[in-house]
């Protein structure tokens, strides 16, 4: 006599084994190997990639991308003026990165690479060469500026406070406000130079940023109901630091210091309903104000 055939339930996924669990959403049968552990009972493969894809990704305090935990943009924006100022070294050599006299020979020399990004008002290279400058429609440099270093001290005095500062302040905001603030206080230091220093004299260096993420950062921390006795000393030291060197761009720093706790105040104290628009308009404003005051500037060098 033939045994009756088994009427227990087998897997969805796997027919030849035998199963009483069921998925707690679709109560399909699951084998050991399906069972995905859950709040309540098991799931399914299936279902838990739903859920997935489904589930909103986690935000920050002020409507940033988790991923900023990571730090890509920080190490990003490091590797962009580490490769800039191995440019510069190849095509100037040696005295590119120290010995070119400043601070005891710690300073390096400029180069070709540093003369074509630096902030530069309106000037001749030469007494008989053609103009170059902002004024000069070689705006890029508001951008460029900030990505180049005179010397390996510049920059990595420079990148050690990126990484500190830039690493919080990401995890923060999330890496697309926390780019748009680097860029933004940048540029807005660079313009401060523009507007604010001789037009024959060049500037360059990620600090107009750096100063901006400097008060960025006390900004957040203020929002968030942090402490700021570490950041303001420090913070301080800087401002004493730039005031006291010679050849400093105090016009960039203050200018990336304003700029940047400008649009740190934007990205933290948006209202959380329509924060996103709040932040993309006030982040729009800031950069509208800063076109208008580098045209301007132009027009007043140039006699317009």
């Amino acid at each position: 006599m033939s045994e009756a055939p088994s009427t227990a339930p087998v897997c969805y996924r796997h027919p030849g084994r035998e199963t009483y669990i069921r998925c707690t959403r679709c109560d399909r049968p699951i084998c050991p190997d399906c069972m995905n552990e859950a709040s309540v009972g098991h799931q399914c493969p299936e279902c838990v990639a739903q859920g997935k894809r489904t589930q909103r990704p986690a935000r920050t305090a002020f409507g940033g991308s988790g991923v900023g935990r990571a730090g890509y943009a920080t190490r990003t924006l490091i590797g962009i003026n580490v490769l800039v100022m191995l440019a510069s070294a190849a095509v100037g050599g040696g005295r590119a990165l120290f010995g070119a006299g400043g601070l005891g020979g710690l300073i390096g020399s400029d180069t070709s690479v540093t003369r074509a990004g630096a902030v530069l008002g309106y000037a001749s290279y030469t007494l008989t060469g053609p103009m170059h400058g902002i004024a000069a429609g070689e705006w890029w440099r508001l951008i460029t500026a900030m990505f180049l270093h005179y010397g390996l001290l510049h920059i990595l005095t420079n990148m050690w406070a990126l990484w500190q500062l830039g690493r919080y302040l990401e995890a923060a905001l999330g890496p697309v406000r926390f780019t748009a603030l680097y860029l933004i206080a940048g540029v807005g230091g660079n313009v401060a130079a523009y507007l604010f220093t001789a037009p024959n004299q060049q500037t360059a260096g990620a600090s107009t940023a750096i100063f901006g993420l400097f008060l960025a950062a006390i900004v957040v921390n203020r929002r968030l109901g942090l402490q700021i006795a570490q950041l303001v000393p420090l913070l301080v030291v800087n401002l004493v630091i730039t005031f006291s060197i010679p050849n400093l761009s105090i016009a960039g720093h203050l200018g990336g210091l304003a700029t940047g706790g400008v649009v740190a105040a934007v990205l933290a104290y948006a209202p959380a309903n329509r924060r996103a628009t709040v932040q993309a308009a006030g982040c729009g404003v800031v950069v509208v104000i800063l076109i208008v005051a580098t045209v301007l500037r132009t027009m007043s060098l140039l006699g317009s």
